[in-house]
């Protein structure tokens, strides 16, 4: 589980040493750097500029919060943090009316001061327009002190949009759709979305044509005439030729119902999304959602990846010998790097081996190791052997990760524990899994006949090998032994990703067995162990054996 928060001061130091035994187990929490997903925001504004210039850590507390509230539907608690409180729930709320937009995710940048003393926050804007993708855009929340000493953002209509104003808003305008063609499983057994409902938005898409789907747009109007004035996003292309014929997917049935049924019993209302691939060809398996209607949060939300991540910083750090799975790294309660990191409960592992800070996802462990890696080699490593970064070709539209080069000491001991910038999503995770446990990417696909640009190189079989052993070693006696119970030699990983200090965490889990691996995530799952590892569970044990 990622496992890490922090608090005030309190310096630690680890080392190899020989083994001095296994400690007792304990999960981790995570780091509160995160940027959750549909609807989540990034932290970590102020801590990143030089002291002198640093603004307020309470003016860039209230921007998160204030995204946090938009992005969660919180809109009274978001107008409250401005200086109009009832203006701003109203115009948040009247903003996406008729634009079909599900969940958004605000992502803020690095805070600035101003001349006078204000504080600015640039943030981008990514909302989710159901049935045809995602409108992106950027804006900047501006932030002044109070006669109080409080801060508030400064309410105006341009900071939702630049181009939002008193004469113009927005209004989606939908095509028309071509005939509707025929989409099925591997098999060629037909796929609906009243059947298999999270498939629902994606057998829309793939029905409207090759290389089409549904089309529309985001147009500016005038508020009085509702003449067209500009268009901000477009959305589907007209196919050159239509294809006939039945569009046949990855998709296995029996794989999409197990995941659709442990979906709805095991989110327990929240919103989740997990993802099944094949190991040896990337083929998605099976993609759900919760709820199953609008964002795709599956295949392009924007996560924290939590623990999970831990697969490939430990792939990074065993590429180039820097640790070995038997070598002593010293798991204590506290470790201040720039904040002060801890785990879960603020427990220790003292005298533990790094197999055993894995399989207990021990975060000051792994934070300790940074040094061990270069500025920018998690986002290597990442790129190179995992694809991570590059662009995908999926079959439908998709976030395919990404791992910025840390801004600073903090970010960096972060990133090794997937937090700070790092982002991923089921579907990344999934990929990153796969590749950990056969040492070669293979770029994720929904259809056939999808183009790759991907270049990528395979892990050295001894990584493999370790990795493997270590994911094991967390179903047997690590986080994930709630797994133990399955039959097969499965592996995983838990995560907990920490979204902010008001939210609950967000749980993680990924795994393999045989030819198949599955990640999942539950936004507010508070932890892994207790919110994702049933879902995979039960979809595990529905489905004993491989695809064909």
């Amino acid at each position: 589980m990622s496992e890490a928060g922090y608090s005030t001061a309190g310096h630690a130091s680890t080392g190899r040493r020989k083994p001095r035994g296994a400690a007792r187990s304990a999960a981790a929490v995570a780091v509160v750097l995160g940027l959750a997903a549909g609807g989540a925001y990034a932290a970590g504004l102020g801590p990143f500029a030089d002291a002198a210039e640093a603004p307020d850590p309470a003016a860039t507390t209230q921007a998160r919060a204030f995204l946090a509230d938009w992005a969660g539907g919180r809109l009274p608690g978001a107008g409250a943090r401005t200086t109009s409180p009832e203006r701003a729930a109203e115009v948040l709320r009247n903003f996406t009316a008729g634009l079909d937009i599900g969940r958004p995710a605000l992502t803020p940048a690095a805070a600035t001061v101003d001349e006078d003393g204000a504080v600015t926050v640039p943030f981008t804007a990514r909302m989710p327009v159901e049935g045809l993708g995602t409108w992106t855009y950027a804006s900047k929340l501006p932030l002044r002190k109070q006669q109080d000493g409080s801060w508030k953002v400064e309410w105006d209509l341009s900071l939702v949009h630049p181009k939002l104003s008193s004469t113009e808003k927005f209004r989606l305008e939908r095509e028309e759709a071509a005939e509707a063609r025929a989409v099925t499983d591997r098999e060629g057994a037909p796929l609906s979305g009243a059947a298999t409902p999270s498939l629902g938005p994606v057998v829309t898409r793939l029905a409207g044509g090759a290389g089409g789907g549904p089309r529309g747009a985001i147009q500016r109007v005038d508020r009085d005439t509702g003449e067209v004035s500009g268009t901000e996003a477009d959305f589907g292309k007209k196919s050159a030729q239509p294809v006939e014929g039945p569009v046949r997917t990855t998709i296995d049935s029996g794989w999409q119902a197990a995941a659709e049924k442990a979906l709805t019993a095991g989110a327990d209302g929240k919103d989740a999304a997990v993802v099944a691939l094949r190991v040896d060809n990337g083929q998605i398996l099976a993609l759900a959602n919760s709820p199953s209607a609008g964002f795709n949060r599956a295949v392009s939300g924007t996560y924290a990846p939590g623990s999970t991540w831990k697969l490939v910083t430990t792939g990074a750090l065993l590429l180039k010998g820097a640790v070995a799975p038997e070598d002593v790294v010293d798991c204590p309660k506290y470790l201040t790097v720039g904040k002060r990191f801890h785990n879960v409960e603020t427990s220790e592992h003292r005298g533990a081996t790094f197999l055993k800070d894995f399989a207990e996802s021990c975060n000051t462990a792994f934070i300790s190791l940074r040094g061990k890696l270069g500025e920018e080699e998690m986002g290597e490593v990442a790129g190179k052997y995992f694809g991570i970064g590059q662009r995908w070709h999926v079959g439908i539209p998709s976030f395919d990760g990404s791992v910025p080069a840390p801004r600073d000491e903090t970010e960096k001991a972060a990133s090794m524990i997937g937090q700070g910038r790092v982002l991923g999503n089921p579907l990344t995770m999934a990929s990153v899994t796969a590749t950990a446990v056969s040492g070669t990417f293979h770029q994720p696909t929904i259809t056939s006949g999808t183009k790759d640009t991907t270049t990528t190189t395979a892990l050295p079989g001894n990584v493999v090998g370790q990795l493997r052993t270590m994911m094991r070693a967390t179903v047997t006696s690590g986080t994930a032994r709630g797994l133990a119970d399955l039959p097969g030699d499965i592996g995983a990983k838990t995560g907990t990703a920490e979204v902010s200090e008001e939210a609950p965490n967000n749980g993680w889990l990924v795994a393999h067995r045989g030819n198949v691996v599955i990640a999942c995530v539950v936004e507010g799952g508070i932890t892994g162990g207790s919110s994702a590892l049933p879902v995979i569970h039960d979809m595990l044990a529905e489905v004993p054996g491989d695809p064909s």
